[in-house]
């Protein structure tokens, strides 16, 4: 009999859980103000999924919500770092425009969020998860209701406050950090909780109109995860472009990070189980990123069975038909590409992600757009659908409604 490994037992066990909600039905009565729910994710490029041309990686939620939706399929951040690609999703501007050039620039108290732009007061609002923009622990920028997730000075965020009562010991300072959440067994991680609160708010919020972003964490580094060893090398391979060479022309500070990549550890990979500094030779770096896109894999499948949860609460809660989903990343992930790991660069790795809307009552079908899009119209055509008219002529971009593939 041939023995069963950890990975075959994970599938297995992970079957039921892993498994896409039968979405997503429902009908939307004339006169119903649409509900938006925003999910997405943080350094998740495109090809993670089916329909960017993926089929290894087990994430059975997210493509099947592609295979109802309207998948832009050449979709890119405007800037490949989490604050300003952030910012843009939120404001509907520029990163030189709403002043988030780089990480660390909180979001301008004046700059309006996707909620104040709406401006519409009997739509409850929901932020969970990673923000990004500034103050971490409080409702801001039009959000009513807040969940936080990532640690920041002194803010107890609501995850640390979960964990506290699941019995972890703090820090002296109070925190948890990442490192320390990515070990954690797989009920305890941070998209299992942020699905738990999500699915609250839409169950709460069925009898009014809502608008809900859920921001996860993963597969951001730390890569380590609950689902680290789901994934073979041959589900989860190095990209075809591992090692490479950089393209001609390419700048400097790509070449000096290439060169830092060479002498990390482990360590500071963002990996385990490989002896510290062994990094430095050529096949102990291969091992390495064989191990971060494993590593990566599992992280979207924790994600994916997060999503799972929160779209079975949507079904449960009768507003299926009447609630519009966009699902998308902050950035992409190199993952050994070029000999490159994370972002920063403007490679296309990092800078293309996944791009997915589902408008029930626009379409019930796979829409497959070739055109190249940004996030910079993303903001315009949701308060187009949400609002049922153009969005102000203020915001630098176009909504998606009058393209050819909508009509």
């Amino acid at each position: 009999m041939k023995p069963i490994t950890r990975r075959d037992a994970l599938k297995t066990a992970m079957g039921g859980a892993l498994a896409a909600p039968a979405i997503l039905h429902g009908s939307r009565r004339s006169g119903d103000k649409p509900n938006l729910l925003f999910l997405w994710t943080d350094q998740q490029r495109a090809n993670t999924l089916a329909v960017y041309g993926n089929r290894g990686y087990h994430v059975p939620v997210m493509n099947q919500l592609a295979s109802r939706s309207i998948v832009l399929g050449r979709c890119y951040d405007t800037q490949p770092i989490c604050t300003p690609a952030r910012s843009t999703v939120m404001t509907g501007l520029y990163p030189h425009q709403n002043g988030c050039v780089n990480n660390g620039i909180p979001l301008r108290r004046e700059t309006k969020a996707v909620p104040e732009l709406l401006n519409d007061s009997a739509c409850r609002t929901g932020y969970m998860g990673k923000w990004h923009l500034g103050n971490e622990g409080s409702a801001q920028h039009g959000f009513q209701e807040w969940v936080s997730l990532q640690p920041k000075g002194e803010v107890r965020t609501s995850y640390q406050h979960f964990l506290v009562q699941l019995g972890y010991k703090q820090k002296p300072n109070g925190q948890f950090s990442d490192d320390f959440a990515a070990h954690l067994p797989f009920e305890h991680c941070k998209p299992n909780f942020l699905a738990g609160r999500a699915s609250e708010f839409i169950m709460k919020n069925r009898r009014e109109s809502w608008m809900l972003y859920v921001s996860f964490h993963e597969p951001h580094p730390p890569y380590f995860g609950p689902l680290h060893d789901l994934h073979s090398d041959a589900e989860a391979p190095l990209p075809p472009n591992y090692p490479g060479l950089g393209v001609d022309h390419e700048p400097l500070s790509y070449q000096q990070t290439r060169q830092e990549l060479r002498n990390a550890s482990q360590k500071e990979l963002g990996l385990d189980g490989l002896p510290p500094g062994e990094a430095a030779s050529e096949e102990a770096r291969r091992r390495a990123f064989r191990a971060l896109n494993r590593y990566y894999a599992g992280n979207c499948s924790n994600v994916d069975h997060a999503l799972g949860r929160i779209l079975w609460a949507l079904e449960a809660s009768g507003q299926a038909g009447n609630t519009i989903i966009a699902f998308t990343a902050d950035h992409g992930e190199m993952g050994g590409a070029h000999s490159l790991a994370q972002k920063c660069v403007m490679y296309e790795e990092a800078i293309h992600v996944p791009m997915l809307l589902r408008v029930p009552w626009r379409q019930s079908r796979q829409i497959v757009v070739p055109q190249p899009v940004g996030h910079i119209d993303l903001v315009p055509t949701i308060l187009e659908l949400m609002q049922g008219r153009p969005a102000p002529e203020s915001l630098p971009g176009e909504g998606w409604l009058s393209s050819p593939w909508q009509k």
